[in-house]
């Protein structure tokens, strides 16, 4: 069996993991073993925060949302039954965003969900 030369490719496997550790300080962006487990640490926390981010914006939204429903003389739960029974059909991010930039809209929305509760 012939014998096998890694020279090339180990050292390209290195050189990449090595950029991968660029923005790192001390040993982790120098030595090759304490970058890999550097850079295998920080795939985890970046798989693990692309699940957060999620949740971490919704809360916001429900925060802006709530803040703007109480605005109006509605709570949030309200506000969001109101919207059902008067079939209006806008997601959380949407709301929000209407919260902060469009205030005359949003009170139009609350209005037409205030009046479907009452109803």
């Amino acid at each position: 069996m012939p014998r096998v030369k890694r020279s090339v490719h180990a050292r390209k496997k290195r050189r990449k993991l090595l950029a991968e550790a660029k923005g790192f300080s001390g040993q982790p962006r120098i030595s090759y073993r304490k970058a890999k487990e550097q850079v295998m640490k920080a795939d985890v926390h970046a798989y693990r925060d692309r699940k957060n981010k999620k949740r971490v914006f919704r809360r916001l939204w429900i925060i802006r949302i709530n803040a703007a429903a109480r605005k109006e003389g509605l709570s949030y739960n309200q506000f969001l039954f109101g919207m059902r029974k008067a079939n209006i059909e806008l997601d959380r991010k949407v709301l929000a965003d209407i919260a902060v930039n469009d205030p005359a809209a949003f009170s139009a929305i609350a209005a037409q969900a205030k009046a479907a509760l009452e109803a």
